[in-house]
């Protein structure tokens, strides 16, 4: 590929800014006027608009633009992701998850409400994001939206998110968790909605079961690689970018890539994932794979 079939990172940050934005917009509506009450709606708000890079909606949005869906049709779908995703936030924060006091450089939400009114935040979150995504069916096809919500689903319960965060809790202080025992737990709590989100743009724009494969593998590596470099950050990076405590994961007794590898071998690994995600993209062009070819290389190199 030549310098100018690529998006330079600068290119790349400045859309998925943009994108972000715009994602931000919808989710600061989305909420109201459903009957929901004043202070659980706040507790809810709280956590949703807390920024972040709102990184699952945009994949979400670019596959399904990379079939030629259009965003307006997707962006309620989209948003919903981002519901799923905050909402396995403000579960993990608990005292009886994770016990973390900040996130994103606020107090966690049970700090600000109470355990609670958090408890029900994040319940609350994750019932509405199945409201906003079937609301998708006004302008994609039914069986389209069925196909999606069936995979956000499956990635958000019991065999996925949820999964993988019980099995995070019981693997915790354990000095026999292997690294393949490590890659499963974390393709379920964190590769599975990155995954999904993926998938959900593709099968909401109709693409072909090979390319929907494909679109598939490519979130899995970036999900890969995104909690490979998140590991490293842990022990690399400072508060202020982290948005909670440096070493927290350590501290805790949890184990991580670098406490299995070191940092120089989890580095190549990140790599890896992502030369495998690229790989994925093979043969697709246009605007939308070339983000999305940047972006996969943007999550490595945070940790370099």
């Amino acid at each position: 590929m030549s310098h100018a079939d690529e998006m330079t990172p600068q290119a790349m940050k400045q859309r998925l800014a943009a994108e972000a934005l715009e994602v931000e917009a919808y989710l600061g509506g989305c909420l109201k006027g459903r009957g929901i009450p004043c202070d659980l709606l706040k507790a809810m708000d709280y956590s949703l608009l807390a920024g972040g890079k709102r990184l699952r909606p945009v994949l979400c949005l670019t596959t399904a633009g990379l079939f030629g869906l259009a965003r307006d049709a997707v962006l309620p779908f989209a948003a919903a992701i981002e519901l799923i995703h905050t909402y396995s936030l403000v579960h993990d924060d608990l005292p009886a998850m994770d016990d973390d006091d900040l996130r994103r450089g606020m107090p966690s939400n049970h700090k600000k409400f109470g355990e609670a009114t958090a408890i029900l935040a994040g319940d609350g979150l994750l019932t509405e994001a199945f409201c906003l995504m079937a609301s998708a069916g006004a302008a994609v096809e039914a069986s389209r939206v069925l196909s999606a919500l069936s995979v956000v689903a499956a990635a958000a319960g019991a065999g996925g998110m949820v999964g993988g965060q019980m099995l995070d809790m019981e693997y915790t202080g354990r000095a026999d968790v292997s690294l393949d025992m490590l890659r499963g737990m974390h393709a379920m709590k964190t590769g599975a909605l990155i995954r999904c989100s993926c998938l959900a743009g593709a099968l909401l724009a109709g693409a072909p079961h090979e390319d929907a494969e494909r679109i598939s593998h490519y979130g899995e590596a970036i999900g890969a690689a995104f909690q490979i470099v998140d590991d490293i950050l842990d022990e690399t990076g400072d508060e202020a970018t982290l948005g909670k405590p440096v070493g927290s994961d350590s501290g805790q007794g949890k184990n991580t890539y670098p406490s299995l590898l070191g940092l120089e071998r989890s580095r190549e690994l990140a790599q890896q994932q992502v030369d495998a995600a690229v790989a994925c993209l093979s043969g697709y062009e246009g605007e939308n794979a070339l983000f999305l070819r940047a972006l996969a290389q943007y999550i490595a190199d945070r940790a370099m």
